[in-house]
């Protein structure tokens, strides 16, 4: 995959998620920017510095990385692992395998033998090692995948954890939606090596304008969507026994909400759809 001309606006301090669909060049642009993968042409500039053979050891000085599953020592324990690790870097003091550890909420497991970990449990010492040198910069690459659900939020809560009490600037690549919505301040959306949007989340969120879209499940929606159009409700559609429709605000679903109810309709459940995964695949998709 080739990636033209790609400025990542990251600021300091931020967590930057890095969104597209699989194959648009997201692992491509983090291995180009860690040295990983040779360029066949053009500059990679990270830190206002030409990456390059001078420059490579102190750029990376200052970045940490966890690229899809670490690779660990099965047959060590966590401390044993993060001795080789540190053994690979300058200037990492003992205390500082201790520090990760307590990081990451592994200090009761320092002992155990990696093969008696779950995923979850590797991913966060994946994440340990990367923390090593103390990072400006944390790159992450699918940091949620193949997670169960409650590895999932222990790695939200860390990243969010060592964004706000570390400081640390935090990239994270991924194509779920909901996790970088949920955990990023900004993002950056990219298709065939091009980007095609990159703001903060909550521009992202206005940017969608301010309908909202809503699902309500009722007990006769012939007699529902009726009701509706007489309230002069523009776009309502009937999909099975759900309402789809818009509205201009959250006080407009209590008013349809409460029609609904006055004419003994039964509602069995309302969600509001995800405009943003929408605007998404508009994006990436079309």
């Amino acid at each position: 995959m080739d990636v033209e001309n790609l400025e990542l606006k990251v600021p300091k301090g931020s967590i930057y998620g890095f969104l597209g669909p699989n194959g648009s060049g997201k692992s491509t642009t983090i291995r180009l920017m860690l040295g990983l993968l040779k360029k066949h042409s053009g500059t990679v500039v990270l830190f206002g510095e030409t990456f390059n053979a001078k420059t490579r050891l102190n750029i990376l000085d200052k970045i940490g990385a966890l690229i899809e599953n670490p690779s660990l020592y099965d047959h060590l324990n966590a401390i044993e692992n993060l001795r080789i690790a540190a053994n690979y870097r300058q200037n990492i003091l003992p205390r500082r395998i201790h520090e990760v550890l307590e990081i990451v909420n592994l200090v009761q497991a320092k002992d155990k033998k990696i093969k008696e970990y779950s995923l979850g449990m590797k991913q966060r010492l994946g994440l340990a090692i990367s923390l090593l040198s103390n990072p400006e910069l944390l790159i992450l690459d699918e940091p949620t995948n193949g997670l169960d659900p409650k590895g999932i939020i222990e790695m939200r809560t860390l990243i969010k954890e060592l964004n706000e009490k570390y400081g640390t600037t935090i990239f994270i690549s991924s194509h779920l939606l909901s996790e970088i919505e949920r955990t990023c301040t900004h993002v950056g959306i990219i298709r065939n090596g091009k980007m095609l949007y990159q703001d903060t989340v909550a521009t992202l969120k206005e940017s969608k304008g301010a309908s909202i879209k809503i699902d309500i499940e009722v007990d006769k929606p012939i007699e529902a969507l009726s009701v509706l159009k007489n309230l002069k409700i523009e776009n309502i559609s009937l999909l099975d026994d759900s309402l789809q429709v818009e509205v201009k605000n959250k006080e407009e679903i209590t008013e349809v909400i409460d029609v609904l109810r006055t004419e003994k309709i039964n509602i069995y459940q309302v969600s509001i759809k995800n405009n943003l995964e929408e605007f998404f695949l508009s994006l990436t998709e079309n």
